[in-house]
């Protein structure tokens, strides 16, 4: 039985958006998943009781603290030994769940992921990752979309092997894409870390299938490239630019299934790459909706085995 954890206090409208996409994901998972509540137990049991949900649905951890947005992540890691957030980090840890989402603190979950479950042997720093819609359909993978803003070409070669087997793992794509964001298709184009970069792709022996460059107007097409690898910081930049754009485009009446893939509630959240188990982030504001997407892409992230794969890698690259 997997057991999927769930910090029912997170977000910007917990508990109730959190319970509630978690009694529309405990239709849709499947029946050899269970979901594993971290929070408040009364209020978890009330919302429960209000939609005639049986309180035996769920495995309900009861805490009694909270990491607010407001918190300074580390301290309130730490300083809150109760709160739904490093009581999760704590289970899974121990192996007492397989993964572990929240729309809580971003800061909080990060630290946990560096400190409670630790990045995988080899991996220099973990990245955060998003998936893009495309014009030809399949979702795309952007990293690192805000973690690492400063990236050595070192840094940036391991993305294209957490990218690309990511990629394969759970998404589905056989011997996927990987490109280098750039200002232009040629390896002379970029910065000093782009050529540097280019270089090491280029010279992979084979780890992943290195594609060249890739131009921003060649971003959402996906003729190129199945993962797109840059820092944190243009890939933010990118990650808020199409949140902007489909809320303006939703508020002039567009609708269609490329701008749907631009909308968070659709994605559910955000995987950290390069740990020892598999941890989702979701976004601050989840709605219920985005919650149980959130659900659904930790139970795929859990039944690919994302983490051991990750690990035989890197132990090959290192050998």
């Amino acid at each position: 039985m997997y057991k999927i954890g769930i910090d029912a206090m997170g977000g910007d409208f917990a508990p109730e958006a959190a319970v509630m996409g978690a009694i529309a994901a405990a239709a849709a998972v499947g029946e050899d998943c269970r979901i594993v509540l971290f929070g408040a137990k009364d209020q978890i049991e009330a919302i429960l009781a209000r939609e005639n949900c049986p309180v035996s649905t769920f495995d309900i951890v009861p805490t009694t603290e909270v990491i607010e947005m407001s918190d300074h992540p580390a301290k309130a890691f730490t300083q809150k030994p109760n709160s739904s957030i490093t009581v999760g980090f704590g289970y899974l840890a121990k192996g007492l769940i397989d993964g572990f989402a929240s729309a809580g603190s971003t800061g909080a979950m990060m630290v946990g992921s560096m400190y409670a479950v630790k990045p995988i042997e080899g991996v220099i720093r973990p990245t955060i990752s998003s998936l893009i819609p495309t014009a030809m359909g399949p979702s795309g993978l952007l990293l690192d979309v805000g973690l690492n803003v400063d990236c050595k070409p070192e840094v940036l070669y391991q993305y294209g092997i957490l990218g690309s087997i990511y990629a394969q793992s759970v998404l589905g794509i056989e011997n996927p894409r990987v490109a280098l964001l750039n200002i232009g298709e040629e390896r002379e184009k970029g910065n000093a870390q782009a050529k540097a970069t280019h270089e090491l792709m280029a010279n992979n022996n084979g780890t992943f299938n290195f594609v060249g460059n890739i131009e921003g107007t060649q971003l959402f097409t996906g003729k190129v490239a199945d993962v797109i690898v840059c820092d944190g910081f243009m890939g933010n930049v990118l990650l808020k630019q199409a949140e902007s754009l489909y809320h303006i485009m939703k508020k002039m009446g567009v609708e269609n299934r490329f701008l749907d893939g631009m909308n968070y509630e659709s994605v559910g959240g955000t995987p950290v790459l390069g740990i020892n188990a598999p941890v989702i982030i979701g976004h601050g504001c989840s709605t219920p909706l985005a919650i149980k997407n959130m659900i659904l892409q930790t139970e795929k992230t859990i039944k690919a085995d994302l983490a051991n794969k990750l690990k035989n890698v890197f132990n090959i690259t290192n050998e």
